[in-house]
């Protein structure tokens, strides 16, 4: 028989790949799980015993979390990204790493297929399939929910046909988990004007007291959380499981997919949301106006490019060597105080921070320059526009 590495995930989609690749292709299926953080040894074991009850010839749980700090998270926190303004790329970060370590395994594996549950409507394909024809050229790609345009309704009667029970309260929302949050599909995303009910994001409000947190940073990566040394994986995990209780970090994020059609989907992204908004802030007192502004800017690039499955862009590696240099005075402690739904930054404290008292305080006092400084500056300030209104008559 010849073999092909499902990416395999424990949901819908891949738990009916299983199957019709058994079944309809006669093919022999390793499933690959890719754990990108944040699953627990139980979690990773029932992903597991699922595969093989679903009958799976071999299966292989690859944990690439610290890789995929190393290669991608670091830079969307240097970079400050969110997508529109909300959406910290989750999945779009995840699913590129993923495809390379499917990618490695098929490769190690020497697998005749590879294969993956993505739909024809959706960003997930494009980014599969273009790591998969860069890295496995050789390999051909089978997608059999893409192929066969299935509803989510049919993949279960077709489980069902074959001794599978999955029930439609169990497949009603698509989720989605890694590192840097989790994604919620439904019906209700499928609109315009419904928002998700509660239930439907894994993690539940639990916590009604507010409660501080303090997160610190050395050269824009994260070294300790209240006070507590430990490594930006670990400190990430924790910040994610003191913030779900306060169900903090959900939304939904609207947004122009790959292949040109709009896009809505929920997503539940507590750690990411707060360390984002905190390393900005650190930002905003350690770097300059324009390092800041040019930042911006390339940031929104980078992130557009690993939305769009353009990871293996050469100017990706370019940009991230301009984000990682503009990191080194980003040293210092944020403080937050953490409500239900919601948090707040307090300020920071920093050796790097650039709104120090002694050259002036803002509004207030003036020490290293005086008026007739101001006057001067100000009056030069105003040449070019002087000059223009003056030749063009238009004040």
């Amino acid at each position: 028989m010849k073999k092909v590495i499902l990416a395999y995930s424990g949901g819908l989609d891949t738990s009916f790949c299983v199957k019709y690749l058994q079944n309809e292709k006669g093919l022999e299926v390793y499933s690959a799980f890719v754990n990108t953080g944040n699953y627990s040894e139980e979690e990773l074991q029932a992903i597991e015993n699922r595969a093989y009850e679903l009958g799976v010839k071999k299966h292989i749980n690859l944990n690439k979390t610290e890789e995929y700090y190393t290669n991608i998270i670091k830079y969307l926190i240097f970079g400050n990204v969110l997508k529109n303004n909300s959406y910290p790329l989750s999945v779009s970060a995840e699913r590129i790493f993923q495809a390379i370590a499917i990618a490695e395994y098929a490769k190690a594996e020497n697998a005749d297929y590879i294969a993956h549950g993505s739909t024809g409507a959706g960003n997930d394909q494009v980014r599969f399939d273009l790591a998969f024809s860069i890295l496995t050229p050789s390999i051909k790609v089978i997608t059999p929910i893409r192929d066969l345009k299935l509803s989510r309704q049919e993949e279960i009667e077709y489980l069902a046909k074959n001794g599978v029970e999955y029930t439609w309260e169990k497949a009603k929302y698509s989720i989605n988990k890694g590192l840097w949050g989790t994604s919620v599909g439904g019906v209700e995303t499928l609109t315009s004007n419904q928002y998700l009910p509660s239930e439907a994001f894994p993690s539940q409000l639990l916590q009604m007291e507010s409660s501080k947190l303090t997160i610190e940073f050395k050269e824009g990566e994260i070294t300790h959380v209240n006070g507590e040394e430990m490594s930006p994986v670990k400190a990430i995990e924790l910040i994610d499981s003191i913030a779900n209780e306060y169900a903090i970090g959900r939304d939904i994020h609207v947004g122009d997919t790959i292949i040109g059609i709009k896009g809505r989907v929920g997503f539940e992204a507590a750690a990411s949301s707060i360390i984002i908004k905190a390393h900005h802030h650190l930002e905003k007192h350690t770097l300059t106006k324009w390092q800041l502004h040019w930042k911006e800017q390339l940031a929104n690039w980078y992130g557009m490019f690993l939305h769009e499955a353009h990871y293996f862009e050469p100017v990706m590696r370019n940009i991230e060597q301009f984000l990682s240099s503009t990191q080194k005075n980003v040293n210092g402690k944020v403080m937050l105080e953490l409500h239900p739904y919601r948090f707040e930054i307090h300020g920071i404290e920093s050796k790097n921070d650039l709104m120090n008292a002694k050259f002036g305080q803002y509004g207030e006092v003036n020490n290293t320059w005086n008026g007739e400084d101001v006057k001067g500056f100000t009056k030069i300030l105003s040449n070019s526009l002087s000059i223009y209104y003056s030749v063009n008559n238009e004040i």
